[in-house]
């Protein structure tokens, strides 16, 4: 696998400003609009949102079920 530095993985991106420069309340901010546009393509295309949480993988589907996966 190629080692890309991470300077140049975040200039790719469709990002306004660079992570390296952000407050914690703005990268905080774009990190739960990310989360958020995920959720809404995963749910999207019939696929559960899968995170772990307290030591546990969880699914989490659009109708609103949770189920730990095993």
């Amino acid at each position: 696998m190629i080692d890309i530095p991470e300077e140049e993985l975040v200039r790719k991106g469709k990002m306004t400003k660079s992570p390296f420069d952000m407050t914690f309340e703005e990268e905080k901010a774009w990190r739960i609009e990310k989360q958020a546009e995920a959720q809404a393509f995963l749910f999207s295309i019939g696929q559960p949102l899968v995170y772990k949480k307290d030591g546990v993988m969880i699914a989490e589907y659009a109708d609103g079920r949770i189920i730990p996966v095993h």
